[in-house]
């Protein structure tokens, strides 16, 4: 299985949008400073997160919500 997730940065409140096949890995990675774009902006909490069958399926969606109807529908969905 694979996710697309949201964190938020509990530093200075930004969200970053990812991928990865273990979440549970992929957010110590983030919040141990592991990772080149958010070790500047950590801690982060998880605050969303979508299964998908493929890691190509996971990275088009992912993909999609870094465009601007993306972040748009990211919206709504952090919202319910």
């Amino acid at each position: 299985m694979y996710y697309v997730y949201v964190l938020r940065s509990l530093k200075n409140n930004r969200l970053y949008t990812g991928s990865t096949d273990n979440i549970e890995q992929r957010l110590a990675d983030h919040n141990s400073g592991r990772s080149r774009y958010t070790k500047l902006t950590k801690p982060f909490e998880l605050i969303w997160k979508e299964e998908h069958i493929t890691r190509a399926e996971a990275m088009r969606r992912e993909e999609f919500l870094k465009t601007g109807k993306g972040r748009d529908l990211l919206k709504s969905l952090i919202r319910k």
